[in-house]
């Protein structure tokens, strides 16, 4: 079922749908810059440089990770793991936390104001049917909780599919609160370990 929406409106989901694009492009063009100047060979080198600017280095980090969720045209699990390179486990899961706790919250909130004309910026129609359809679903609150614990899921288009849902923000708060560190740090591990762990199998 395909909705009818002005042509302004198409006129943005295609605009936000290009930046997307070129967001991708420019996240592979910055890894081969971090690559080629060393950050990614020697970690230290990115801490050096952050280290100089403690105090806006991780405002900066924060708001990044909100406007990822908020927006999802950023690859959120890549500045997921920088966090934990950059800042290391205990400050990274922090930064981290609070940073994607935070956009969830104004993305929820974003989606109960606009409903779907504000996902359907973001999403195609039948990607957006196929997750709807799991509204209808009697455990779909637990497939959000699954979805929110586990490492690699659509978390940002469930939790815009929660907010079409009769759940409270409170709850849904209560939720994300509980379920995004193993998330987090489950996705951070698998990345940053995940190597040396096939390794070990192989």
């Amino acid at each position: 079922m395909e909705m009818k929406y002005s042509k302004r409106y198409r006129l943005w989901q295609k605009i936000i749908r290009f930046i997307g694009f070129l967001c991708l492009i420019a996240t592979g063009v910055l890894i081969l810059w971090l690559y080629h100047i060393g950050i990614l060979n020697d970690t230290n080198v990115l801490k050096t440089v952050i280290q100089k600017h403690d105090l806006i280095g991780p405002l900066i980090f924060i708001i990044i990770q909100i406007i990822q969720v908020v927006f999802p045209v950023i690859p959120g699990g890549l500045t997921t793991v920088v966090g934990f390179w950059v800042f290391g486990w205990w400050q990274g899961f922090i930064y981290n936390y609070i940073g994607i706790i935070v956009g969830s919250i104004i993305l929820f909130l974003l989606v109960k104001r606009f409903g779907r004309k504000f996902i359907l910026l973001f999403l195609k129609e039948d990607t957006f049917f196929k997750y709807e359809q799991k509204l209808e679903s009697k455990h779909f609150e637990n497939l959000f909780i699954l979805s929110m614990i586990a490492p690699v899921s659509p978390a940002d288009i469930m939790v815009m599919v929660t907010a079409l849902t009769n759940m409270s923000l409170k709850r849904f708060i209560t939720i994300i609160l509980i379920a995004k560190p193993f998330s987090i740090i489950g996705y951070s591990a698998l990345w940053i370990y995940g190597g040396d762990w096939a390794k070990k199998f192989l």
